[in-house]
C-alpha cells in the first residue's frame, strides 16, 4: 500500500495532506459520450425538447458538477477552479453526443476529478432531459484525455483510438 496515497500506515482511508506542495497551474480535460436514438438526436439538433435547451442546460450542469466535485467524491480536496468549460459535438451518423469538460486552477492538487465529474454530470443531464423520449440511452467512454501541471507533469491519453 506504500504507493496508494489515500491510505495511512494502518490501511485506513485518509485525505492526502498537500500542505507542503507549491501551487502551480493545473488543467485537465475529460470526455464522454451518450448514445441516443434518432428521435432524441433530432430533438437536440432541432432544439424542440419539451424540457428546454438540452445542451445549454447540460453545459451549466457540468460546470456546476465540476465545482461540487469535493462534495461528491470522498477524500477529494476542495479546489478553487479558475475556469471550467463544457463543449459538445454531435455525431449523427453514430447517434451520440460527445461532451468534453476542461477544468483548470492554480493549486496544490490536480483537477482531473473535476473534469471527469463535469463531463459525467453533463451527460447525466442529457439523459434526464431526454428520458421521456428514450430510456435506452447509454453513457460511455468517460475518460481523462489530458492533464498538465504538478509533479507528474503533462499527460496525454494515447490509448484512445
Amino acid at each position: 500500500m506504500a504507493d496508494l496515497t489515500h491510505f495511512n500506515e494502518k490501511g485506513e482511508a485518509v485525505m492526502v495532506d498537500i500542505h507542503e506542495k507549491y501551487p502551480t497551474y493545473r488543467v485537465a480535460k475529460a470526455m464522454g459520450r451518450i448514445y441516443v436514438n434518432e428521435q432524441v438526436m433530432n430533438s437536440i439538433i432541432n432544439g424542440d425538447n419539451k424540457k428546454g435547451d438540452v445542451l445549454g442546460i447540460a453545459r451549466i450542469a457540468g460546470i456546476m458538477g465540476a465545482k461540487k466535485n469535493c462534495e461528491l467524491i470522498p477524500l477529494c480536496h476542495n479546489i478553487g477552479l479558475t475556469n471550467c468549460k463544457v463543449d459538445f459535438s454531435i455525431n449523427q451518423e453514430n447517434n451520440y453526443v460527445q461532451a468534453i469538460c476542461e477544468a483548470s486552477c492554480v493549486g496544490k492538487t490536480g483537477v482531473e476529478m473535476e473534469a471527469l465529474t463535469g463531463v459525467t454530470i453533463s451527460l447525466l443531464t442529457i439523459y434526464d432531459m431526454c428520458k421521456a423520449i428514450d430510456k435506452t440511452m447509454k453513457i460511455s467512454d468517460v475518460t481523462l484525455l489530458e492533464k498538465d501541471g504538478g509533479k507528474s507533469g503533462h499527460f496525454v491519453n494515447n490509448t484512445l483510438k
